[in-house]
This record gives C-alpha cells, structure tokens and sequence, in this order.
C-alpha cells in the first residue's frame, strides 16, 4: 500500500494576505474574464489567424494598466503584456486558437482567459513580490507551434518560470506529452489511361499504399510509445486513369524529441521506398515546428498542486505516466522550468478534441475552472516569488542561458 502523501505546510501570514489580495482582485475581474472566455469561444479563430482574439486580451489587459506589445516577435496575434519591474519574471502563456470545423473543442478559450486571470490577478502584487508578470499571447498551439515562434525570436530569453493551465475532463499535474512532427507527403507521378496504355502511366496513388504497407510493417519494430498516424488526402478522380499525384498528411510522436528524431528518419525511408518501388517523385514537408516532450518543474507543480487543493479542487498527488497528446509548451519546458496542469470541469462523457467537448466550453464549472485555474497560477507565482530558495533557483536560470 502506498503511503498518503504528506499534508502541505499552512502559508506563512505574508503569503496568505498575498492570496487574499489577488483573490480579491480577481473578484473585481469576474466579469471580465469570464465574458473573454465566453467571446473567444463564441468566435473560434484558427492557427495564425486569431486576430480578434488576441486584439480582445490586449485590449482587456491594457484597461487593467498593463504594457502591451501588439504583434509581438514577429506574429501577427502573438502579443507581450507586462505589469511590475522585479527581476523574477513569470512568463504566463494564453492560447486562443481552435480547431477546423468544431471550434474550441480543445477548451482554448478556458486556456486563455484563466491565464488573463492569472496575470491580472498578480499585476497589484508584482512590486511588493519583486515580478515582472509577462503574459504572453502564443497562437497556433493546435497547428504549427507558436510557442516555437516565440522561443525563437527570443520571447521567453528573460522569464525565470513558464506556466499555464490546461481545460481537460479532470484536474492533474506533472503529465508528460509526446513529441511530434507532422509531415505534409506528395506523390507526382504520370497519368495515363489505365486500360489502353498503363504501362506508360507511373502510379502515384501505388506509391502511397507502398508507403502506408512498409510504415505498418514496421510498427512492430517501433519505439515502444511511439505513434504514427495519417490520412490520404487525394490519391486520384477516376477509377480508369492512373492517379499521377497523391498526397496524405501523417504525424510522427514519440516519448522525447530524440526518439522522435529516429522515428521520423524510418517514416521517411518508407516514404522514399514508396517513391523508388514506383518512379514516383516525393516531396516530403514537415508542416509547422515541431513540438518537444513536456518536462514540467516538480517544485512548481506541487506549488500549484497545494494552491489548488486549498482552492477545494481535487488534484491528485502524482499523475500516472499518460503522455496524451502534444503541446508546444513542451518546447518552452525544455528551456525554460514550467508547468502545463489540467485544469478539470464536468463535460459528461466528451472528450477533448470532439465536437461534444466544445458544448461544454461556458457551462458555470468551465467559467470556474477559468477563476481557479488562473488564482491556482497567480497563488503558485506567489509562492514561488516568496521562496529564498526558489527564487535564486530561477534566476541563477535565467543568469545560465545568458550568453
């Protein structure tokens, strides 16, 4: 039998009236958070095109008094907004795009208005904790990897601590994601009538299924975890005319980027065996950036892990080790100490990413899960920022990655 984990320590009185200040702030904001939350999930916007989504938080967070930065590092709907001069900076990540055809069936719209919450919630705070609260707006999460953009056109360079939360069925901490890298395949080839001359045709639809046999014949020899998964896109119009292009789009995930890296180099031989048993010419893109495994910090997670629980919510004291999915927060995990929780609402038997989940995205526990979600974040900076040992921890960080 496993033994109970230990109860966490009461905060000190200093940390407590900290809390109460930011619970309070958030309160005045109730409105505001919630009616984002409402608005970005009434007006689904996809990857790289959420210009009414970041346009609607930029302005909501600048009436609040924060430094905003509009198309931020290059993006369009990327955005910086800043509160406070301290030197510890909590970097807090809002995402906002949605998905083809169901919308904010991923909760991206709970994701973005709890880390408004967040930011707003600390703002008051920021000097008296020695913070600077940089909330950043990252697009494209769903497709692409925004995140990625960011990183490298040096968004996160100065923040110490990277966090966000999550919508999800249930609450939960410290899971993993699968490193991925999605693949754009086209076959050309050369069309022919099929009955009177096949022989001068080069079949690129041919050249596909070869693809799709060697890539299951070599799923038993697979990472173990790893996933490879794809759709057939176009492989022809007419039954008597051989296809001359077929085109698919597949992902390739796995436990860490370095296994990743070994598992898209077998993908693409199976791709090129395709091409060399046809004559077909492949053209092979990898679509957007690709997203790292997620790390996330153990001194943060248990930080939000007690703030939550405080905050009534039931948040287990260890996650099994699920990898479901993949985020590019992973990517910011790898360089920056950061944390990806769940942040749990009722949404009956749905799950994430079905058309199902996305009815449930402004029921009262979604609006509620934006209010914890965010004062769970803001009451975790805390902690962090008033921690001796943390904090030198954070920054002796960011003082390594300098140059």
């Amino acid at each position: 039998m496993s033994t109970p984990a230990a109860p966490a320590p009461a905060p000190s009185a200093l940390t407590a009236r900290l809390r109460q200040e930011a619970r309070r702030t958030l309160a005045r904001r109730e409105d505001a958070v919630i009616g984002l939350s409402h608005a970005l999930h009434a007006d689904p916007e996809l990857a790289y095109e959420e210009h009414r989504a970041a346009r609607r938080i930029a302005d909501l967070v600048e009436g609040a008094g924060f430094d905003v930065t509009r198309e931020a590092y290059g993006l369009p709907t990327a955005f910086r907004a800043t509160a406070g001069s301290g030197d510890l900076v909590i970097g807090i990540c809002a995402e906002y795009d949605a998905l083809p055809g169901i919308g904010h069936a991923c909760g991206h719209n709970v994701n973005g208005a709890a880390a408004v919450s967040a930011a707003l919630a600390l703002a008051p705070l920021a000097d008296e904790l020695g913070l600077t609260v940089a909330l950043l707006g990252t697009p494209a999460e769903e497709s692409g990897g925004g995140k990625v953009d960011l990183l490298n056109a040096g968004a996160f360079d100065d923040v110490a601590a990277a966090m966000m939360v999550h919508a999800a069925p249930q609450d939960a901490v410290g899971m993993s994601s699968l490193a991925i890298s999605s693949l754009d395949v086209a076959y050309t080839g050369v069309p022919a009538h099929a009955a009177a001359m096949p022989h001068r045709g080069v079949n690129a639809a041919d050249a596909l299924m070869i693809a799709q046999v060697a890539i299951a014949a070599h799923r038993q020899q697979m990472i173990p975890g790893a996933v490879v998964s794809g759709v057939v896109t176009s492989a022809g119009d007419a039954a008597n005319v051989i296809p001359g292009r077929a085109t698919a789009s597949y992902d390739c995930r796995a436990g860490t980027s370095e296994e990743l890296a070994e598992l898209k180099a077998r993908v693409r031989a199976c791709f090129e065996a395709g091409a060399l048993a046809t004559g077909a010419e492949l053209a092979l893109e990898t679509v957007g950036n690709d997203y790292a495994d997620l790390r996330q910090d153990l001194a943060m997670g248990e930080a939000y892990r007690t703030a939550a629980q405080d905050l009534g919510r039931a948040v287990p004291a260890s996650d099994p080790g699920l990898r479901g999915g993949s985020t590019d927060m992973g990517n910011v995990s790898h360089l920056v100490p950061a944390i990806h929780p769940m942040i749990g609402y009722d949404c009956g038997d749905a799950i994430m990413h079905n058309p199902e989940f996305t009815r449930f995205g402004t029921t009262p526990a979604a609006d509620r899960a934006v209010l914890d979600g965010g004062l769970a974040m803001a009451w975790t900076a805390i902690a962090l920022a008033s921690d001796a040992a943390q904090r030198r921890r954070l920054l002796a960080g960011v003082a390594a990655r300098r140059p």
